[in-house]
């Protein structure tokens, strides 16, 4: 269980960056950099993990950091955070609000707290692996079980093709009732607060997933692998509004033919 101080430290970061992130959000003149990996990268997400992590040293010096812009410090620690400043900085750039803070605090590797913040929309997302809130207002995950009656998000469907098995996926996809492409953080911010149903992420980093986890598992969704295993150290995420529905949606990617 995490303590009401350390609790009230992540609100203080999430707090901090989004001050920091507000301005430059639909901004003309934003300079948008690509890093090694190709993906992009602006000032707004370096400057808003630098806050965070002078925040965290200043306040906890002992505690570990992983973050996406900057990397790992102390990773042994018993408490590490782990940050991704802007998560959708395609969406953020193209002046699009489906981006957001992710905010996980790790203890014995394992996320105890997870904080998905909106700046734009004010949408302040906190979960602890037993309650989630959504402006301090609890929020579960919708009762769906059939994926026929549900609706389906994912970031970046052409990526599926490149690490999994793209015809499960479409097959899956053709079997809902809606699917759209508001992914990113936000994808994980509608399932808890039971607006989607399923998200399919077919490639992920460490800093995309340590948030989710305490926040879909609040909210009373289930959150794996691609393959079903679990979510940390993965590579990919699928994360369902029940666990009926999350096994349909496993047993569909992973088992038997395409239909």
């Amino acid at each position: 269980m995490i303590s009401e101080e350390l609790r009230k430290f992540a609100l203080e970061l999430a707090q901090a960056s989004g001050e920091l992130i507000r301005p430059h959000f639909s901004r003309g003149d934003l300079t948008v950099e690509l890093k090694a990996d190709r993906t992009i990268v602006t000032k707004a997400d370096r400057d808003a993990e630098r806050l965070m992590r002078e925040m965290i040293d200043r306040r906890y010096p002992g505690h570990g950091i992983l973050g996406e812009e900057f990397g790992t410090e102390n990773a042994n620690a018993e408490y590490v955070w782990v940050l991704d400043p802007i998560d959708g900085t395609v969406s953020f750039a193209s002046g699009v609000p489906l981006f957001g803070t992710l905010i996980a605090l790790c203890h014995h590797g394992e996320p105890v707290l997870g904080i998905i913040h909106q700046p734009i929309l004010g949408e302040l997302m906190v979960g602890d692996g037993t309650v989630t809130t959504l402006n301090d207002r609890r929020v579960h995950t919708r009762p769906t079980t059939r994926v026929e009656d549900s609706v389906l998000l994912c970031t970046d469907p052409k990526n599926v093709a490149l690490h999994h098995d793209a015809d499960r996926f479409y097959s899956l996809l053709s079997r809902t009732t809606t699917p759209r492409g508001w992914g990113d953080c936000y994808g994980y911010l509608m399932i808890a607060s039971g607006r989607a149903d399923i998200m399919c992420d077919p490639i992920l980093n460490p800093w995309d997933i340590a948030a989710l986890v305490p926040v879909i598992r609040g909210a009373g969704g289930v959150i794996t692998d691609w393959e079903g295993r679990p979510p940390m150290n993965a590579h990919s995420i699928v994360a369902a509004s029940t666990p009926e529905l999350h096994s349909a949606v496993i047993a569909a990617l992973n088992s038997g033919p395409a239909d």
